[in-house]
């Protein structure tokens, strides 16, 4: 039911956070809590979201054979599962430091208002933004201890980047989203200017990844990594068509996984290499 690869799309950027924030290596513990905080809100997350789904998923063609609409898993199963990963989430917070403890109710709310949200907003692809953007800034705090505006352009990036290929990404359903009154910006725009909109919202990611870099007067290797992810994104987005969505997959989990590790290759290497 939880594919921990999926990870890859925001632990990169909790992990260029934490490089941002330390300036260099953090200390290992904080490492090994920032990777419980984030696999298990995740896992937390998204387990939350197939129990609620579970009947929307079984309506769906593309989603029936999903692990609980298929009883592959029971739902009470999937219950224990996410209220131990919403423990872990939580203690590994507490491991952290006091104001990652204290926010981590704050995070776990975020998290799970992105399944009621497509019930009735087509902003729904934003709020899931939010909840990946807390990677980067629950990192950041983990460091710091403390909240500072240096990383809100980062935080920015994953909304504007999230909302992006979750709007790609919810292309595949919008006929069921029609005739079932699920929200999502290609249902209520429809696909070109839902393609259009991804785009746009990719370009924005992609300027304020440009804004870190000024922000934390990053050197060469990042502005070629910039480079690099400009890139990708041009080619995430040669692959999606209005008539032609054979290559979505590839374009949604192949693509962003290469933008996000980029970014996290090319920051560790401006924070660790000095030029």
């Amino acid at each position: 039911m939880i594919k921990i690869e999926h990870s890859i799309f925001a632990l990169p950027f909790a992990f260029a956070s934490a490089l941002l924030a330390a300036q260099g290596i953090p200390e290992l513990d904080k490492i090994v809590w920032i990777t419980v905080a984030m696999v298990t809100a995740r896992a937390a997350a998204f387990g939350f979201n197939r129990i609620i789904d579970r009947k929307i998923d079984a309506l769906n063609p593309r989603t029936a054979n999903r692990e609980i609409p298929s009883g592959k898993i029971k739902l009470w199963e999937a219950s224990v599962f996410t209220f131990l990963c919403i423990i872990l989430f939580v203690y590994s917070a507490w491991m952290l430091n006091p104001l990652c403890f204290k926010l981590s109710p704050i995070a776990v709310m975020i998290l799970f208002l992105y399944s009621y949200t497509k019930r009735f907003t087509w902003a729904c692809h934003f709020v899931l933004g939010i909840s990946l953007a807390i990677a980067p800034l629950g990192a950041w705090i983990a460091v710091r201890g403390s909240f500072d505006w240096e990383i809100i352009p980062m935080v920015i990036t994953v909304i504007f980047w999230l909302a992006g290929f979750d709007t790609l990404y919810a292309l595949w359903d919008v006929d069921f989203d029609r005739r079932f009154g699920i929200y999502s910006i290609p249902k209520v725009f429809g696909i070109r200017k839902a393609i259009n909109l991804a785009r746009l919202f990719h370009l924005l990611a992609w300027s304020f990844l440009l804004i870190t870099g000024v922000v934390f007067n990053l050197n060469v290797f990042y502005w070629l990594g910039m480079a690099v992810t400009a890139f990708l994104f041009i080619k995430e987005h040669s692959l999606v068509k209005p008539n032609d969505l054979s290559k979505l997959n590839l374009a949604f989990f192949n693509m962003n996984g290469y933008i996000s590790l980029t970014v996290f290759l090319f920051t560790s290497m401006a924070v660790l290499i000095k030029v």
